[in-house]
């Protein structure tokens, strides 16, 4: 089976792989823990694969801009001119700049070394043991969110969900994962942590795939341009799929299911890697 995966044509894998971003970008299970296992299950290796899987999550971005775009429109229009857009535009700023910065400093020296399937399955297990805590945590609590509404939101607010967002350089953390949650523990309700963690996510991963490209410019030619191009519109077209479940989803529901699918994906990557049974190659 897990041949036939690996002679899979690589446009398919491109499919695939654009699948799996645009579907789990926004939920709390780690896109890039995904893409990395993904990617080790469909044989599809080296440096060029790992910019690839960067480089669709701009795919998913857009579908954000497209979902959300009377807001980002209201705030560029109004950046500087309207108080409430100037301060939204300033929190999403204040909040990417952690992971910016940490991510210059660290991302070589985090690939070397936990872009790989069992790190990746280790942290699933680590997140999802954090997520249940934090929703037995909400479930005790007898007061209403200190923040329900977005534009509540102040600049230590900001920063402290862009310090939870950075914790997701560890692949397999979950970017949006660490931002909803990091979000409720700071008293911010789950519909806002969620909102907010969209409209971050847009600087956060547009400016990490526009790096990480011109950084591996040297790596890309034009007969990779349909490779790309089917990750990108197939990340696109999953992930408005997705971000419009997900934002009906949280209104009624809490993130435990996601838990246990970490808890349960992870303990079987781990077991399947130390028995044999599945060689998730690096």
């Amino acid at each position: 089976m897990f041949e036939l995966l690996v002679a899979l044509p690589l446009l398919v894998k491109a499919l695939i792989l654009g699948v799996v971003e645009g579907l789990t970008e926004f939920l709390p299970i780690s896109s890039t823990g995904h893409l990395i296992l993904a990617s080790s299950l469909l044989g599809f290796h080296g440096e060029k694969a790992k910019l690839f899987s960067v480089a669709i999550q701009t795919g998913a971005m857009v579908a954000v801009i497209v979902y959300f775009r009377a807001r980002i429109g209201a705030t560029l229009i109004g950046f500087g001119r309207d108080q409430r857009a100037t301060r939204f535009a300033i929190n999403v700023l204040i909040a990417f700049l952690p992971a910016a910065v940490l991510g210059l400093l660290f991302a070589k020296t985090i690939k070397q070394h936990l872009f790989s399937p069992v790190p990746v399955a280790a942290a699933f297990i680590v997140g999802g043991l954090i997520i249940m805590w934090a929703e037995a945590r909400a479930a005790r609590a007898t007061s209403r969110p200190r923040v329900s509404d977005i534009d509540q939101l102040a600049p230590i607010d900001a920063l402290k969900l862009g310090l939870a967002q950075a914790t997701a350089l560890i692949p397999g953390t979950s970017r949006s994962g660490a931002t909803i949650i990091g979000g409720m523990l700071f008293g911010l309700s789950r519909q806002v942590a969620t909102e907010f963690s969209f409209y971050l996510a847009i600087p956060t991963l547009i400016g990490a795939g526009a790096y990480d490209t011109w950084k591996h410019r040297a790596l890309l030619d034009a007969a990779d341009l349909p490779l790309f191009a089917v990750g990108l519109i197939v990340s696109f077209a999953s992930a408005l799929a997705c971000v419009h479940w997900l934002m009906r989803f949280v209104a009624t529901h809490s993130f435990v299911v996601f838990a246990w699918y970490r808890i349960v994906f992870g303990a079987v990557v781990l077991i399947t890697a130390w028995t044999g049974v599945v060689n998730w190659a690096d």
